[in-house]
């Protein structure tokens, strides 16, 4: 960076007296001229004569606050760069920042380094390009406001997904989300959606892993009457329906790669024809995609095209796993135990300080849908309104004795994408997967009997066969034994699951508490096993 911000006239308004220093003697020493205020009246009362290179402002302070002040700014002077700060960051403000003109949303405590490398470039775009932008190019009336906060935690590892989500709020750009299973990429699509310029125009869900592949074109582009066995008229594809909107393509790894080259012309040239059709059907839709697959390393295996992956990863959004924001587990646990209690018509528990603790150094394999589901579990089996120690289940509280009740075990995660991308980073209970479906977490599902309320489980008539068969594969020499037993075990319960339902998998789905794309799946791991019985 050249040294075209020498000498800048820097504003700081903070009502933190310590803060106000700290940045002002940073930055005269970087050789900026400074000027503090302890509040943004003051501050925009010295605006009217007087106008710096850059503001640096918090949002909470007494009197204006620091985005009513960043309108103000915007709205009069606006090539003045504003960088907003608060310690109070989460989604919305990062979103209301941004629509409302910010230069850089920085989530305190920040990296004075980061600040001041900031503060130079806030500068030297000033100096480069004031008098700059039409005073109404970034109006906070272009998007109405929003109450609904869809993303919950305030933890630094979260803070990169609101500001990206803020950059690009304004924007048409395909994104990709990118996390392991159950850490939110749905959430984060609709929390774009909703703070885009289209957030009134459609918004179309597409699970790729739940499509059977002979029907994804169809789905995708649509069909015309007669174009094959059972098209008995036309049909509309998801394009169509999400055009001049937002179309969100989950678990785009698992498209078939001849899927992906249709995919990529629709994507290059923003037209395509309906299966069996002459005509070319023109969209215009921007596309969010989210994947737990590692696809560079699929696009070398030459399973992803490379093309398709470089048009898809425009911007691109990792969402962090829960164990990488332990300090956002009491906001979520008191958030999933509150709607807990509304759905189930109970006052909601209260989770005991050391019980927090245990949760929050769980490793948490099923990340936010896991969490979701044990407070559920948490309402229903925990015998007082204070949930103690003893109240959580067994496999929380000692993990390494213990396997999910999704058959999964801790050591498969670390590292590693999880293989079944559902659901949410702090969502809402209420809030319906894109099929009509909540798709819970994978968490302990208390099965009929061993049920545990916060002591040990009974003894159960099958365990003395399990160990029994345990014990003879061990003695055969066979050690890798786990999966073979989980795919019985999860064979039984959706056999049994979906006989007690008479063969609804919808109702059998939340009896397993898994999500109907899951039983999906698993039914078409299992159609041998179901033909032999």
């Amino acid at each position: 960076m050249s040294d075209n911000y020498k000498s800048g006239r820097v504003w700081i308004v903070d009502d933190d007296s310590a803060i106000r220093f700290v940045i002002d003697r940073a930055l005269t020493k970087e050789g900026f001229v400074s000027e503090v205020f302890s509040d943004g009246e003051s501050a925009l009362k010295k605006l009217q004569s007087s106008q710096p290179e850059c503001i640096i402002s918090d949002i909470k302070m007494p009197g204006i606050d620091g985005i009513s002040m960043l309108k103000e700014i915007h709205r009069g002077f606006p090539e003045i760069p504003v960088i907003i700060t608060t310690a109070h960051s989460d989604l919305m403000n990062a979103v209301r920042s941004y629509e409302n003109g910010s230069f850089e949303y920085l989530p305190k405590p920040f990296d004075l380094d980061e600040c001041i490398a900031i503060v130079k470039k806030a500068v030297t775009q000033y100096r480069k390009n004031a008098p700059g932008t039409d005073p109404g190019e970034n109006d906070a009336g272009s998007l109405s406001p929003r109450s609904i906060t869809e993303l919950i935690g305030e933890s630094q590892a979260m803070q990169e997904v609101y500001r990206v989500i803020g950059r690009i709020s304004h924007s048409n750009v395909s994104v990709l989300i990118m996390g392991e299973s159950g850490t939110g990429k749905e959430l984060v699509a609709r929390a774009i959606y909703r703070h885009s310029t289209r957030n009134r125009k459609p918004f179309v869900a597409l699970n790729m892993a739940a499509i059977p592949q002979e029907l994804i074109e169809s789905e995708l582009f649509g069909h015309e009457k007669g174009s094959f066995t059972g098209a008995n008229s036309q049909r509309i594809g998801r394009f169509e329906e999400a055009n001049t909107g937002t179309l969100f393509l989950d678990e785009i790894g698992d498209m078939p790669m001849e899927a992906q080259t249709r995919l990529l012309r629709v994507l290059e040239n923003r037209e395509f024809y309906r299966v069996g059709g002459q005509t070319p059907v023109s969209v215009d839709v921007r596309i969010l995609a989210a994947t737990n697959k590692n696809l560079p390393e699929y696009v070398k295996k030459g399973l992803f095209r490379e093309d398709l992956y470089f048009r898809l990863n425009v911007i691109s959004i990792r969402i962090p796993p829960l164990r990488d924001r332990s300090d956002d587990i009491k906001k979520l646990t008191r958030h999933f135990l509150d709607n807990a209690g509304t759905e189930m018509n109970a006052p909601p528990k209260i989770l005991r300080e050391d019980a927090l603790e245990i949760l929050r150094t769980f490793a948490w394999p099923g990340n936010i849908r896991q969490l979701q589901n044990v407070c559920r579990w948490l309402t229903v089996m925990a015998p007082g309104q204070i949930i103690t120690p003893p109240d959580l289940p067994e496999e929380i509280r000692h993990p390494d004795n213990a396997v999910s009740a999704a058959g999964v075990s801790a050591q498969e995660y670390p590292g590693t994408p999880a293989p079944e991308p559902e659901q949410y980073a702090g969502t809402d209970p209420q809030e319906e997967h894109h099929d009509g479906e909540l798709s819970p977490p994978e968490a302990p599902a208390p099965a009929a009997s061993g049920i545990r309320g916060g002591s040990a489980a009974a003894s159960t008539d099958w365990e003395p066969i399990l160990g029994n068969w345990v014990a003879k594969k061990l003695s055969e020499g066979n050690i890798d034994i786990q999966k073979e037993a989980m795919d019985a075990f999860e064979f039984i319960m959706i056999k049994e699951a979906l006989k007690h339902t008479h063969g609804k998998k919808l109702e059998a789905a939340r009896i397993l508490g898994i999500g109907r794309n899951t039983l999906t799946r698993k039914l078409q791991e299992f159609r041998d096993r179901f033909k032999d019985n």
